[in-house]
């Protein structure tokens, strides 16, 4: 029996595996940081054998809650991942599965791969509607992307969609396949609407250093990127830098932030309710969107999220409220969930990426709508 998580976005620490029914895992934590979640690892060990993985570490994570209800994901091909029996009580995490094959992976979830990523990239440049723009280079050396979807244009809106700000959600960059894959498809009556009278700047992956370094929420150093607005700085932040300072050349009529929530199993957007600028037009705005989403699909909700935020009360270095803020711009962050949506549950695949992706192919729609409201 071997266990490894030396690849692409691999986090485990193997304490004991003496025996299949007692294996004594914990999870790593982010780098330069105290927080920790996402995990990601194979076991190499005998198929028709149940296996009992458990992750003594887990009441200490960043978010002890989102255990609760949690199933985790496990794939044989890397293709299709599928929920696994998994429980917690309070302390460890114990993940029970008996494997069909030799080796099995197992994930907080499904996982995005930085090849993947460029593979993104790539394909969206092949399109005559896509500039692919270098914003910069992490602290680890890797690019920042941009997608520049549309023409340029006076009359034209600016659509700024970011994200994995917090790599470990990595439900965020499927969203962004989902997103650029129907937007970029010249036969799709919803796209080619939007580009008359839009241009979407477009970051799938804010974080690529965190994604294969196996982070939850921070970057190469231990940073949050999405407490950075207010003062990002190249030493900490500098996937944030690039991007602020990008936004003010080209200006934002609208801003979507992508993340996961550990805990709630919705989807739902967080607003700018609590920033000093905050008026009837925002609100309206808010909820001209809302209201189309909800008829473009059951997949989201508004009963369930985060509170809102007193009058003035926001938090100005969290991506949304800072660039509701500056830009005096409808401005959300939207949030899907690690374990299923509640509302539509699905035993065997809980939340997915194929829902993800279709997520944000329905979230144009309700970009759509809102558009011609946003100058």
């Amino acid at each position: 029996m071997r266990i490894s998580a030396n690849f692409d976005s691999g986090n485990i620490q193997v304490i004991s595996a003496d025996s299949a029914d007692n294996i004594r895992l914990a999870i790593n934590k982010d780098n330069q940081s105290d927080f920790y979640q996402w995990f990601h690892y194979k076991l190499f060990g005998e198929a028709g054998t149940e296996h009992v993985m458990v992750i003594e570490n887990a009441s200490g994570s960043a978010y002890p809650d989102g255990w609760d209800g949690y199933q985790a994901l496990a794939s044989y091909d890397r293709e299709t991942w599928f929920r696994v029996p998994t429980e917690y009580n309070g302390k460890e995490l114990t993940i029970r599965h008996t494997p069909e094959q030799e080796s099995v992976y197992y994930a907080y979830f499904v996982p995005y791969s930085y090849e993947r990523h460029q593979d993104l990239i790539q394909s969206a440049q092949q399109s005559v509607d896509c500039y692919h723009e270098l914003l910069g280079e992490t602290i680890d050396g890797r690019e920042l992307n941009l997608l520049v979807i549309g023409e340029p244009a006076e009359h034209k809106n600016t659509i700024w969609v970011t994200a994995r700000q917090h790599p470990g959600e990595s439900m965020a960059e499927w969203f962004m396949e989902g997103f650029l894959g129907r937007l970029l498809d010249d036969e799709d009556g919803v796209a080619r609407k939007l580009l008359d009278n839009n241009v979407f700047y477009i970051v799938p992956n804010m974080n690529p250093d965190g994604s294969v370094r196996g982070h939850l929420r921070t970057n190469a150093v231990g940073t949050n990127l999405n407490r950075e607005w207010a003062e990002p700085s190249l030493e900490k932040s500098p996937e944030v830098f690039y991007v602020l300072k990008r936004m003010e050349q080209t200006g934002v009529d609208m801003f979507l932030d992508v993340h996961g929530d550990e805990a709630l199993p919705y989807n739902f957007v967080a607003g700018c309710e609590g920033i000093p600028s905050y008026d009837e037009r925002h609100k309206d705005l808010e909820n001209t969107f809302k209201a189309a989403l909800l008829t473009a699909t059951p997949e989201f909700q508004t009963k369930y999220g985060y509170d809102l935020d007193a009058p003035g009360q926001a938090n100005m270095t969290v991506a949304n409220s800072a660039v509701g803020e500056k830009f005096k711009c409808l401005s959300y962050t939207l949030e899907m969930p690690f374990k299923d949506n509640a509302d539509l549950p699905d035993e065997d695949f809980g939340w997915s990426a194929p829902r993800s992706q279709r997520l944000g192919e329905d979230v144009l729609t309700a970009i759509l709508a809102v558009s011609p409201k946003l100058r």
